[in-house]
């Protein structure tokens, strides 16, 4: 069988990155291992325009933002499916200097785009508040394991259960060949497995452990609060909140120590106790050492990509890069430097 794209993994990269390649009208098969640690499966699922404990606006926050809705609307539109929810976040101040910091930005035309209102006093009495907060717009969350299963109904036989065995890739002329597959080309969009791959070993992958909980607790504001912890409302009182992040233990099960943490840290928000914990989930994101992606081809292998390696902010970043991608797998547009793996080729 003849094909134009293999994509190798079903996470959210190579969700977007199949659906993109399909509407142009190509030939895909996707290659998904059914069970495998998938980091896109328990992310929290947030864009949110302003990150960090500084509270500075998401790289790229212009480019990225204007693409986000319209592409997971888009792919809603053709699954008949509902996975994306527009909502404002709402960060608390944590000093009368921060407040003060942003009543300043909110005359920064850079800034004004996402800021919905500036408070100066507490929103909630269920909140550890004092000194206020900015409510954040143009953000939300996704439900990526309901988009995830919209769209493995969405590609049907274009998708193929099952381990993903480089030692059966083979170059034969102009072509990829696997199994019964004839492959015009190759694109690895498979997390952390692209780290063992013949063709991308050579990339610094940093992966980073998170966990997240869902609990059980009163007060479901109209908006996510995230400060120190994110705590997303998903119905009936639910609230997933996470999540931890480290580099050192990289061990797939789920920490005491970080459940810990997270509750610790939701106290510090929410007034109220957690009534129960209903789950408690744990992943390895495929974060890179410099926190960009992975986009490209390989340097000396014909008509081998990757497009890897979005880590924590995969929902965010994930429907421009892919565009980009797109244009360059097709229209031999250049890559970014800033995510081009070209940045990488000293180190083969």
């Amino acid at each position: 069988m003849e094909i134009d794209f293999l994509l190798i993994g079903q996470g959210l990269a190579g969700t977007a990155l199949a659906y993109r390649l399909k509407q142009a009208g190509k030939k895909i098969r996707i290659i998904d291992q059914p069970g495998a640690n998938n980091s896109s499966r328990i992310a929290a699922g947030l864009f949110n325009p302003v990150t960090g404990r500084k509270m500075v606006k998401t790289w790229k926050a212009d480019a990225l933002f204007p693409v986000i809705n319209p592409f997971y609307q888009e792919m809603e539109s053709v699954t008949g499916s509902r996975f994306l929810t527009e909502i404002a976040i709402y960060r608390p101040f944590l000093t009368i200097e921060e407040q003060n910091e942003w009543m300043g930005h909110s005359a920064d035309p850079g800034f004004t785009a996402y800021m919905k209102k500036i408070y100066s006093e507490s929103q909630s009495g269920f909140l550890k508040d004092p000194y206020g907060g900015v409510m954040l717009h143009n953000s939300g969350w996704l439900n990526i394991n309901k988009l995830l299963d919209a769209m493995t109904s969405y590609f049907k036989e274009e998708l193929i259960l099952g381990k993903f065995d480089e030692n059966l890739l083979s170059c034969e002329d102009d072509y990829w060949s696997y199994r019964e597959l004839k492959a015009k080309a190759i694109v690895y969009c498979n997390g952390l497995g692209a780290m063992n791959s013949r063709f991308f070993n050579f990339l610094p992958f940093a992966p980073v452990k998170g966990e997240i909980l869902e609990v059980k607790q009163e007060f479901t504001p109209d908006y996510i609060v995230n400060r120190g912890v994110f705590r997303v409302h998903l119905g009936n009182g639910i609230h997933r909140v996470g999540s931890t992040y480290t580099k050192h233990d990289l061990d797939v099960g789920a920490t005491d120590s970080a459940k810990t943490e997270i509750l610790e840290k939701l106290t510090d928000l929410v007034r109220l106790p957690v009534e129960k914990i209903i789950s408690h989930k744990t992943g390895i994101r495929p974060a890179t050492r410099d926190r960009k992606p992975f986009l490209g081809k390989h340097p000396t292998e014909e008509s081998v990509y990757i497009f890897n390696g979005f880590g924590a902010k995969g929902v965010s970043l994930i429907p421009y890069f892919s565009e980009l991608m797109v244009e360059h797998l097709l229209n031999g547009n250049a890559i970014d430097s800033e995510v081009g793996i070209a940045r990488y080729f000293n180190y083969i």
